[in-house]
């Protein structure tokens, strides 16, 4: 292979094969190659642009539109919240899933690894969480408020500790996952849980379609893993991992036809390339996937383990 990865910073394996994958969001068609794991089935891209910068432009999907509530629908969306907590369902959007095998109060510290435009944040902070901190390396502007705050940092520049860390299809973005999960643990306090919602190659489009599929997402994701490695992971550096989910959507189908077709993501109009029958078919394929878990993405929740002394 043409790189250096001779074993798996994962699990240690030193059996891989490789794939070219093109950029295929904007179409820049970018050639670059990626190393899987064998063993434990991660992939890995090798030599990853110098400029990561020039692949996130300011269209690139989380840096979009931030919408604000006035402080009527902030106070709807917190008795919102207040009647999911109580198993009264009103409408509530799917973060409030997210947030379900989490024990979170008001006060838990929570931080956002690759918040883009703080979105997730705002919304959380309408829920009546307070103290919201998001990082994002490549976000424009930073931004504090009394509500939350965002911080033009990387994942390893991060100097306080929380109560949950949140990435939110951020985690495939970093690379050396094995440093990512070290940090991790420092920035955790005592108790302290993580959430990463991630693409994963447990997905069966990926084995079907391979350098089509829409996650595969080359040059920005640097690492994708298996629930596998997950698992290593968390047992590697004391984090159990006591969920795991897998959520993924109908965009893993046509998304991945789109690619097919040899068109980008930017600029096509979904509805134009596919009928009403084939997204509707799309969305209760990606279902029974994610029944079978075989699905193209899942959430992991750990938890840090209690230190003997």
């Amino acid at each position: 292979m043409n790189n250096a990865m001779t074993i798996c910073e994962i699990c240690q394996s030193n059996d891989f094969s490789s794939i070219e994958a093109k950029e295929r969001m904007f179409g820049t068609r970018d050639t670059f190659t990626y190393a899987e794991c064998n063993s434990c089935k991660s992939l890995f891209l090798l030599d990853p642009p110098t400029d990561l910068g020039q692949y996130y432009p300011s269209n690139y999907y989380s840096f979009g539109k931030f919408n604000s509530s006035n402080s009527l629908l902030g106070l709807l969306k917190k008795l919102r919240y207040k009647a999911f907590s109580f198993g009264i369902s009103i409408r509530p959007p799917v973060y409030f899933n997210w947030l379900l095998p989490l024990k979170l109060t008001e006060t838990s510290k929570i931080a956002d690894i690759g918040c883009g435009n703080g979105q997730l944040l705002a919304e959380l902070s309408y829920c009546g969480f307070l103290h919201l901190d998001g990082y994002d390396p490549f976000v424009e502007v930073p931004f504090n408020s009394k509500r939350f705050s965002i911080s033009k940092k990387e994942f390893f520049e991060i100097d306080k500790t929380y109560d949950l860390v949140m990435f939110h299809h951020s985690f495939e973005h970093m690379p050396r996952p094995a440093e990512v999960f070290e940090n991790l643990v420092k920035i955790l306090n005592p108790g302290g849980e993580v959430l990463i919602r991630v693409p994963v190659t447990d997905g069966q489009v990926w084995k079907e379609d391979k350098a089509y599929w829409f996650q595969l997402d080359a040059p920005r994701h640097l690492f994708i893993p298996n629930t596998k490695s997950m698992q290593i992971l968390g047992e590697r550096f004391g984090l159990e991992l006591y969920n795991t989910t897998f959520d993924s959507m109908d965009s893993q189908f046509w998304g991945t036809a789109l690619y097919k077709k040899g068109k980008p993501l930017m600029g096509s109009i979904i509805e134009e390339e596919f009928s009403k029958e084939e997204l509707s078919e799309f969305k209760i394929k990606a279902t029974h996937y994610n029944k079978e878990k075989i699905g193209d993405q899942a959430c992991f929740y750990f938890r840090k383990k209690a230190t003997t002394s």
